[in-house]
Parts: C-alpha cells; structure tokens; sequence
C-alpha cells in the first residue's frame, strides 16, 4: 500500500504538491563577481520546504554544464548562466512570469581598490 501525500491527500506517485509550489515560487537570478574575478550565477527565492534544491541544484549544474553548490537556501552556479537557468526553470515547471532576471547584487560585489 502506498503512502498518502499530507498536504493534498493524494498516493505519493501521484503527488501533486512540488509542481504546484514551483509555479508560486519568486525567483530571483543574478551574477556576482567574486574572488580573481570570476563569475557565480545565483538563483535565490526557492522555498526549500516545497522543493528539493539540492535535486535542482543537481539538473541546474548538468544542463548548465558548469560546478555549483547549494547554500543558504540558494543555488550558487560557476559562471554567468542568467539566460539558460531561466530556460530550463521554465522546462521544469516554474512560471516564467515569476523568474526575475537581475544584472547583479551590490551587496555581494565587493571591488578592490589599487
């Protein structure tokens, strides 16, 4: 006998909770310089109660082809990947509508002074 889904009542294969969080999900996408100049994608705004972020850190970084990790409750990505991980969020169910697209976060883009 399989289990039953607490949230809509449903058999877990046929569960519908994750897809429908994805579609109310407000993600945000941007890049950040960090050290030696490089480039990190961040993804932030995913609930991690919803959806598994470290299984969708795992498809960002292969179709993306590029390293990554999951911290802090976002999705870090070695390069700049804005436009391709909008695409594929989109492939995977979350609304486009609700993938903000941003150039970057000061608060993480630190200069050094010569």
């Amino acid at each position: 006998m399989s289990k039953i889904c607490d949230v809509c009542g449903l058999p877990e294969e046929l569960c519908v909770c994750e897809e429908i969080a994805r579609e109310v999900q407000s993600v945000k996408v941007f890049t950040v310089r960090r050290r030696f100049g490089k480039l990190m994608t961040i993804v932030e705004g995913i609930d991690e109660h919803d959806i598994d972020i470290k299984e969708l850190t795992k498809t960002l970084k292969a179709k993306c082809a590029c390293g990554g990790t999951a911290k802090k409750g976002q999705i870090e990505l070695q390069g700049d990947h804005k436009a391709r991980v909008k695409e594929v969020l989109s492939e995977m169910g979350f609304s486009s509508d609700t993938i903000e697209i941003r150039d970057s976060d000061k608060k993480y883009n630190k200069r050094r002074r010569r």
